[in-house]
């Protein structure tokens, strides 16, 4: 198994995990999978994305397929051009929030429907590895320019409404972000809102602590109201409110309620990730709002959006999904709304601390990872540990384990791209979940 092809797209890191034969092989094999003749493809900015687009265009060129080619793009740029444009097929070349010396390709189907490892890229894996030589077709494709930015960005303004009453602070991570934030939200602080391949102030995860620090202090210095942090690719965001202090991206799903259910009268499903908050369907009570929880990862949650066709829907990791982004998700337009609904609540005197303290009661674990070898088998001992103590109100086991109690719940999963057992916990009492976390953590020493 190569090691560049993960659950939902392929990353790793340049010249090792993948390398210029490799994008080659991938774009000439990739029409085999998708049946397009026609391949739209954009690309971030990271040193090595000129060079992948290259050798994946010729793949897909000696192939016989033409390539669309947007340039400079986030990566919901390319699934909103996707399906707004009727392409079959499309790449974005990007690795995320990974590391400067790495780089990958989120691929797309038609109407911008996700493929992951089960769904094309096992095979496409399977035909790069293969010892099948490329012979260039006699009819070869075509690059040509295509500009979306101008039509993209009439689309995304009509979410924002008005700011006036917000003092803003934004981190682009130097990343895609940069290439519309400035438009789209007008005048605020911002800091690494060039584009810049080398991440020269931070690595553009929005999670990791480290890499808050900067939008935290300029937040606190400048008086913000918020701070928003982008990913390097833009499909991406968290908050920090004005106290300087990270909100869990969850909670977000709850407060993003207050337009599409409550203001827009949206009528349809609330989607969250198996380690969401029990907060958001408590929040999103007082608009009748059913919430359904689902599996983690972009290739899972937007084909559930769309089957349930649900509002919209969000993950812990800062994805947020939308219907009215055919489905995908957006961190300019998760942005947006946050941003008009503070813009509204400010006028009744309401901080985002205290909004965001409205939607939850529980005190939360956070993620906390166990190198482990034996996973399935630590999973199962800390299912049937609690199981057999009380029966749960609910269980879930399609991505690990979740067990709801009355006043507590825990998630227990596997990472599907490195040798971790990923945890989380939330529970009404602060001395209930130390409980769970001790008693979680000795399971995983002793059978680790």
């Amino acid at each position: 198994m190569m090691k560049a092809f993960k659950a939902y797209d392929i990353r790793g890191e340049w010249g090792t995990d993948l390398n210029e034969d490799i994008a080659y092989r991938i774009g000439y094999f990739l029409p085999q999978i998708l049946k397009a003749k026609t391949f739209l493809v954009g690309r971030d900015m990271r040193l090595s994305s000129d060079t992948l687009f290259t050798q994946l265009a010729r793949g897909l060129n000696d192939a016989g397929c033409d390539v669309d080619d947007i340039g400079l793009a986030s990566t919901p740029l390319v699934y909103w051009s996707t399906a707004k444009y009727g392409y079959e097929a499309s790449v974005q070349i990007t690795a995320s929030h990974n590391p400067k010396n790495h780089n990958g390709l989120k691929i797309s189907t038609a109407n911008a429907l996700p493929v992951g490892y089960d769904t094309g890229l096992n095979r496409l894996e399977a035909l790069v590895e293969s010892d099948t030589p490329c012979m260039p077709v006699a009819q070869r494709g075509t690059i040509r320019h295509k500009e979306v930015k101008d039509d993209y960005l009439v689309f995304q303004k009509q979410f924002v409404g008005d700011l006036s009453a917000l003092n803003i602070a934004v981190d682009c991570s130097n990343g895609m972000s940069s290439l519309f934030v400035h438009d789209l939200i007008g005048q605020a602080h911002y800091i690494n809102d060039t584009l810049d391949g080398n991440f020269p102030s931070h690595e553009p995860n929005p999670l990791e602590a480290e890499n808050q620090e900067q939008i935290k202090a300029l937040v606190i210095k400048e008086k913000c109201d918020i701070g928003l942090l982008f990913d390097g690719d833009a499909d991406r965001i968290t908050f920090i409110d004005e106290k300087g202090n990270f909100i869990s991206p969850d909670l977000i799903i709850a407060f993003l309620g207050n337009f599409f259910i409550g203001e827009q009268k949206q009528e349809g499903i609330v989607l969250q990730d198996i380690r969401s908050s029990r907060a958001i369907q408590e929040y999103l009570d007082r608009y009748q709002a059913k919430v359904e929880t689902w599996r983690v990862g972009r290739a899972y949650a937007a084909l559930k959006l769309r089957e349930l066709d649900g509002v919209y829907g969000g993950e812990l990791a800062g994805h947020y999904y939308f219907r009215d982004f055919y489905y995908s998700d957006s961190a300019l337009l998760a942005a947006s709304i946050v941003l008009r609904l503070l813009n509204q609540f400010k006028q009744e005197g309401k901080t985002m601390s205290q909004l965001i303290s409205e939607i939850t009661s529980y005190h939360n674990s956070g993620e906390i990872n166990f190198k482990v070898e034996h996973k399935k088998g630590i999973m199962d001992a800390v299912r049937d540990h609690f199981t057999n103590l009380e029966k749960p109100e609910r269980f879930l086991d399609f991505d690990g384990y979740r067990l709801d109690y009355k006043d507590w719940w825990l998630n227990i999963r596997p990472s599907n791209t490195e040798p971790y057992l990923r945890f989380l916990c939330e529970a009404k009492s602060e001395n209930k979940l130390k409980e769970i976390i001790e008693i979680v953590t000795d399971i995983s020493r002793n059978l680790g």
